[in-house]
């Protein structure tokens, strides 16, 4: 499941994920918020005709995940990805603010998303950078819905992030350390079809 917020040049893309570190085998989950370009479409049909729209490169991530063993709501593990190299993430960034206070922290970044000085300058259109701030509260209210705390189960989690069970498994498949994986908790992941 996935919520998106489309504006004119730009979309937040808010969603539950679900993570395993490639090294150790741990476990994350949480919220994902992601800022992407609306890549232009030429017009198809008539004036009535339904038309394409394409969330695609990506600009900005936050995730603000917990690790599977560790208390809900801790956010030790929360990180965002400043920039991306085409559609590669940079590494994580950590803010001892963005876990001390995750959504607060959100909702000061998506309110102060394209403002001039801010330290992240996404490429955005001049009308998004005025329009997007103005849902941020409702944003932060769809990631708040999909954070950590709402995911108790194996089943649960697996429910919310269905539509990538091939990413899951590639996770698995990268893992430098497969005897540590947890096989139960990842099983709705490999069993699916």
């Amino acid at each position: 499941m996935l919520h998106m917020f489309a504006f004119s040049s730009c979309a937040v893309i808010v969603r539950h994920w679900f993570e395993i570190d490639l090294t150790d085998a741990s476990m994350e989950h949480g919220a994902r918020v992601e800022v992407r370009e609306l890549a232009s479409q030429p017009h198809r049909g008539s004036e009535s005709a339904a038309q394409l729209i394409t969330a695609d490169r990506p600009l900005w991530r936050a995730d603000l995940f917990d690790r599977l063993s560790d208390k809900p709501g801790t956010f030790a593990v929360a990180h965002y990805h400043p920039s991306f190299s085409d559609d590669e993430p940079s590494g994580r960034t950590w803010d001892p603010a963005l876990t001390a206070d995750p959504w607060s922290w959100l909702g000061d970044r998506i309110a102060n998303l394209g403002a001039s000085g801010s330290d992240e300058q996404w490429a955005i259109g001049a009308a998004d950078a005025l329009d997007v701030p103005r849902y941020a509260d409702q944003i932060v209210a769809a990631a708040r819905s999909l954070g950590p705390d709402r995911c108790s189960s194996a089943a649960q989690c697996f429910q919310l992030t269905q539509d990538v069970r091939d990413t899951v498994r590639l996770m698995i498949e990268y893992l430098e350390r497969p005897d540590e994986l947890d096989v139960a908790w990842v099983r709705p992941w490999t069993d699916a079809r």
